[in-house]
């Protein structure tokens, strides 16, 4: 039976597309690449920026470019937030009722410091024991670091914790750090593709996130 519950970010806690999206090309744009699709921007939100814009850009960036370009996407994401960042429906309710039977935690590809603010500004950080963004760690999703440093800070038997992600890198990150898993449908990702990862559950709406035997 799961004691503890890791969740990521975007796609799985809240809706985010339309600010990454609008973020990315604004940037993209205003730095002279080619715009990226929404799908594209979609299917990398599972990553951080540091790799994904390296992906979606068609030309090599520099450490220096990559920097301002990252610097503009913050900037206009942080603008966009505020009228187009939303919670799903129902998951507000459902991590209240979480919290009262689980240890609660957050392992995303934000930095922490927006994850933080992201939280606190949809009313759910108490929720959570810890979260954890990627400037936490030292190799991004899929690389199971995240998972780690929360299993071994807070002494966390793998047996009894779960990752809930909506993106292929999740369900990767969790293999990777040999966890069991539980991919979401209403995220970046389809079925088929969650599918092939070997999640140990999918579930298709919020109110399935409980693990009780």
């Amino acid at each position: 039976m799961y004691k503890n519950i890791i969740f990521d970010f975007d796609g799985t806690i809240a809706d985010s597309k339309k600010s990454s999206s609008i973020a990315t090309k604004k940037a993209f744009s205003e730095f002279g690449l080619h715009i990226p699709s929404d799908t594209q921007i979609e299917y990398y939100m599972g990553i951080p920026i540091e790799k994904s814009f390296d992906l979606m850009s068609e030309k090599s960036l520099s450490e220096n470019e990559l920097n301002q370009l990252m610097e503009l996407f913050r900037r206009y994401y942080k603008e966009t937030e505020t009228l187009y960042l939303n919670i799903f429906d129902g998951m507000t309710e459902q991590l209240a009722e979480l919290h009262e039977k689980y240890k609660l935690f957050v392992v995303s590809s934000k930095k922490t410091d927006v994850l933080k603010r992201n939280l606190k500004k949809l009313k759910v950080e108490h929720f959570f024991l810890e979260v954890i963004g990627s400037d936490k760690v030292e190799n991004y999703k899929p690389s199971p670091d995240g998972i780690i440093y929360i299993l071994n800070k807070y002494n966390l038997h793998r047996n009894q914790t779960i990752y809930i992600g909506d993106a292929v890198f999740d369900i990767k990150m969790a293999n990777n750090a040999n966890l069991d898993s539980c991919a979401v449908t209403w995220g970046s990702h389809g079925v088929e593709e969650l599918k092939r990862e070997n999640p140990t559950f999918i579930i298709t709406n919020v109110h399935q996130l409980d693990f009780e035997e």
